[in-house]
């Protein structure tokens, strides 16, 4: 019998090795301060069979982003596995969030440090955090919409900037307080949906 699709071939060892190593010295030094060479050295491979895999250090780092969408997607799964309410899944995400900001080597958003390093919007790199926050934007959009929240658009763009700003100043500051920050204004979210539907309660 003829198979009608081929599977894909799993990552040659040297292509995971290369990005794991990336993704580690990326991460915790600064994309534009790691060179292939250093790179090179440390994932034990020669430059041909680097360039092999990846052409250019620009298809690295996006691969490196596009890898940390993976695992952020696997882990909000995770946590929202055996959750049926939306007030719920948002508790679960800051707690989520309070766990990753508290770990040793905890270095801020990968996503927003990689933006940071990129000022063109239209670089491959950027493209890259740009779908990663858009699949994150539609995430928390359908939260939302699971609550009943009176305005929409207001809650989403607060929970982002919520977000946002409680990976940062963990990042920069203490972040046992910015995760309790966090958890206040996601029930304070919580809360307007139920203000909101006691309202319509009464004006019905």
């Amino acid at each position: 019998m003829i198979p009608t699709a081929i599977a894909p071939r799993p990552p040659a060892p040297a292509k995971l090795k290369i990005l794991d190593v990336a993704d580690q010295l990326f991460y915790n030094e600064g994309i534009h301060t790691v060179g292939v060479d250093r790179i090179i050295t440390e994932a034990h491979v020669t430059k041909a069979t680097f360039y092999k895999h990846y052409r250019s250090k620009d298809l690295l780092i996006v691969a490196y982003v596009e890898g940390r969408h993976l695992r952020a997607k696997q882990l909000i799964d995770e946590a929202r596995s055996d959750l049926r309410d939306a007030a719920d899944v948002l508790r679960a995400l800051a707690t989520l969030i309070g766990q990753i900001a508290t770990r040793p080597g905890f270095h801020g958003c990968p996503f927003i440090n990689a933006a940071a390093q990129f000022g063109d919007p239209s670089h491959p790199v950027r493209q890259a955090v740009s779908r990663h926050r858009g699949w994150e934007r539609s995430l928390v959009a359908e939260l939302v919409d699971e609550l009943g929240h009176a305005a929409p658009e207001d809650a989403v763009d607060d929970l982002i900037l919520f977000r946002d700003g409680a990976l940062s100043g963990s990042n920069v500051g203490d972040p046992e307080r910015a995760y309790r920050a966090l958890a206040r204004a996601i029930e304070r979210i919580i809360a307007e949906r139920s203000a909101g539907a006691a309202e319509q309660l009464l004006t019905a």
